[in-house]
Formats: C-alpha cells, sequence, structure tokens
C-alpha cells in the first residue's frame, strides 16, 4: 500500500464548500435554446376572425309559412288540411312576394320520410328558397 505523504496532503483533507454549477448552467443552456426554438411555433398562426354562433329560438313571424306533416302524411298550412296540388300553387303565390316567405315544415317524428320529402319538393317545384324543419330541442344533461 502507498501512502502519500507530503506537504500537500493537509489541503486534500478540507471539506469543500463551494457547489459545482457546471451541470446547472449546461442544463439551463439547454432548457433556454429549447425554448427559443419552441415559442414562434406556438405563437406562429394565421390571425382570421373567427364567427360567432348565438343560438336563438325560432320565432314565428307572419312572413313565415308554417306547414305540419302528421304521421299519415296529411299536409297542413296553418292547421288547415291542405292537398298536394292545392299546396304547390299557394307555394307558388307565396315565393313572387317580396321579401319570400321562409317555409317551417314541423314533421311528425313517426311520419314516413316520403311524406316529408313530398312538401320539400313541392317548395322546390313552387321555387321557395329557404326551408327550414322544426324540431324540439334536445334534453340537456345525461
Amino acid at each position: 500500500m502507498a501512502m502519500s505523504a507530503g506537504q500537500g496532503s493537509e489541503e486534500h483533507d478540507e471539506v469543500m464548500s463551494s457547489i459545482n454549477t457546471t451541470p446547472l448552467v449546461d442544463v439551463m443552456l439547454v432548457l433556454l435554446i429549447i425554448f427559443l426554438l419552441t415559442i414562434p411555433v406556438v405563437t406562429h398562426s394565421v390571425n382570421v376572425k373567427l364567427p360567432t354562433q348565438t343560438v336563438q329560438p325560432l320565432q314565428t313571424t307572419p312572413q313565415n309559412i308554417v306547414l305540419a306533416v302528421n304521421r299519415d302524411g296529411d299536409v297542413f298550412w296553418s292547421e288547415h288540411h291542405i292537398d298536394m296540388p292545392t299546396l304547390v300553387a299557394r307555394l307558388k303565390q307565396a315565393a313572387v312576394q317580396q321579401p319570400q316567405p321562409e317555409i317551417h315544415i314541423r314533421g311528425d317524428e313517426n311520419a314516413r320520410y316520403e311524406f316529408v320529402g313530398k312538401v320539400v319538393v313541392a317548395c322546390e317545384r313552387a321555387g321557395i328558397v329557404k326551408v327550414d324543419f322544426i324540431t324540439n330541442p334536445a334534453a340537456r344533461g345525461g
């Protein structure tokens, strides 16, 4: 076994009271570089004004025409039964009005799609531009 004997041996026996900051500085520089590279990616985007949507309950106004289709396929114009040729004729009269009225179709949930489709085709044949479907709002919660 070899022992070191000399004048410098007392200097090595002292406790080190300073902190080695070299690894800390290395880690901080790496983090700084990573942040400098990722910040432009996060903040870079095209400035556009996004549309906002507000849900407003549908209000029936006098110029709106409400058509109802029951489960048997009967069509009603403002609670009065109407046949298909008369419906097309009345829709053609409504189509020339300015502004053109909106057609609101209330279809029974048990009605066949064919019955509601015939009303939509009648609106198209008459030249009606805007046709809406009236539904019940979905229940919230769950």
